[in-house]
């Protein structure tokens, strides 16, 4: 069983900025630290489109840069239909209990992250997101900020 932490978009934004402050250069350091601890380390497609939509917007090509350089170091999850289904049934869910993680009619990509986490899981790994956002994710999956991990 493999330990894996998936990287949301505000802790991937931390560690691919390359005008970088103190806080992102320590979460650089937490994550060049993670597989000597024995973490494998995976970017979800969904975090990257969200980052990477900002960036093109903003016409950051050095954090574009950063981002296809890390995307080539670590292992990268695309969406894909059973990704999209599980997503489904974990919005729905999160619904019916009361605690939505975005507007009803966004493409919630707290859910879509959370999914592939849960299918990792079933394949027998364990699974933490790295997040700045614990409380939306927690309620699928282990979520925790990078200074726990």
């Amino acid at each position: 069983m493999s330990q894996i932490v998936l990287l949301d978009t505000g802790i991937l934004g931390m560690v691919t900025n390359p005008k970088a402050n103190i806080q992102c250069e320590e979460c650089k350091q937490w994550l060049n630290s993670l597989s000597s601890r024995n973490y494998l380390v995976a970017l979800p497609e969904i975090t990257d489109y969200e980052l990477r939509r900002e960036l093109i917007r903003a016409h950051k090509l050095r954090g574009i840069r950063q981002l296809d350089e890390l995307k080539e170091l670590i292992i990268y999850l695309p969406i894909t239909t059973q990704v999209m289904l599980k997503a489904a049934e974990l919005w729905a869910k999160a619904r019916i209990e009361g605690y939505p993680t975005a507007h009803s009619e966004a493409i919630d990509g707290d859910v879509i992250l959370a999914a592939q986490a849960v299918l990792i899981q079933l394949e027998g790994h364990s699974v933490t997101i790295a997040t700045t956002n614990v409380n939306h994710l927690s309620h699928f999956v282990s979520a925790k900020t990078w200074e726990e991990i």
